[in-house]
């Protein structure tokens, strides 16, 4: 049975079918199979945001403009996402309209993917989706790749101010570290071994904590519970089910977190996007929190700096 979605475009509408052969958890999500055959619509942005920023060059989805993650989506002087005048500029650049439907996908199950369409978020922008099962599915089928560099017109696109709804911050987690915010959930979707305190960091990452462990009163949900075997998104049933089982059933706000922000913005995506839970992200995440001074820690391994 196929799923029809209209999508305006302002001049006409486009209609979208997604069968159950290429079944979406969510609207906010596309299958590759329908990406390859709308490749070409004129009112689609497609943009890889990728771990491994060299990816892009060496071959992209056709019609791809590349976004990197650590200049493009921060700002360049202080930690913070890009502001709103530079994120504004670079989606102009990249050829979004305001009338635009844009595709976000990337390597690493789409980790900074997700972390992009948080940010297209906090800005306001609509319309925006992820590429279900991300760059590993479009090569795993032998989908083209390109290494073209692709040319656009400067787009038109306004975003509104930011909205700090999306967004968690230190004094927040904090809150609920000290049992003083009851109400709100926090969700650490690292590794079980960062979660307890038996590392700082998956190997091989630069981005350190002087304390290991989790914020008190944080369940841990390991972004990964939340995808299938080809890196697609589980069902809504199947998403509601595992978070249900550590008390996140969406009755109250949720707060997500990993080491710096990118693995939680896909828990984010899950939760928020496919679920319609009320989520926020926190991106300063462990890097931030674990070098906090006077911050409560929970340390299951009971570890120190130095890992003794």
């Amino acid at each position: 049975m196929s799923l029809l979605k209209s999508i305006s475009y302002g001049v006409g509408v486009a209609l979208v079918a997604i069968t159950s052969a290429t079944h979406a958890a969510s609207e906010f999500l596309v299958s590759t199979e329908w990406l390859e055959r709308n490749i070409n619509d004129k009112n689609l942005r497609i943009l890889e945001v990728s771990v491994d920023t060299g990816q892009f060059e060496r071959g992209h989805i056709p019609n791809a403009s590349n976004i990197n993650w650590h200049t493009d989506l921060v700002d360049p002087v202080k930690r913070d996402i890009a502001s709103r005048e530079n994120f504004q500029q670079l989606l102009r650049n990249a050829g979004i309209n305001k009338d635009s439907t844009v595709i976000l996908y990337g390597d690493n199950n789409n980790w900074f993917a997700a972390w992009g369409a948080w940010v297209f978020d906090v800005y306001g922008v609509n319309n925006v989706k992820l590429l279900d099962g991300g760059r590993k599915k479009w090569e795993s089928e032998g989908r083209p790749l390109s290494v073209k560099q692709t040319s656009v017109k400067p787009g038109n696109i306004s975003l509104a101010e930011a909205n700090p709804a999306l967004r968690a911050y230190l004094s927040d987690v904090v809150s609920v570290a000290k049992q003083e915010n009851a109400i709100t959930k926090l969700v650490d979707i690292r590794s079980a071994d960062e979660y307890s305190g038996k590392i700082f960091a998956p190997a091989g990452v630069q981005e350190l904590s002087i304390r290991a462990g989790h914020i008190p009163g944080a369940v841990n949900v390991p972004w990964g519970q939340a995808v299938a075997a080809d890196g697609t998104f589980k069902s809504a049933e199947e998403l509601r089910k595992v978070y249900a089982a550590v008390g996140i059933d969406g009755t109250k706000p949720i707060i997500t977190y990993c080491r710096i922000g990118e693995r939680s913005s896909h828990t984010w995506f899950a939760l928020k996007k496919i679920l319609g839970y009320d989520v926020k992200n926190y991106d300063g995440s462990w890097t931030e929190y674990g070098n906090s001074v006077g911050v409560p820690v929970a340390n299951l391994s009971g570890t120190v700096w130095g890992g003794k």
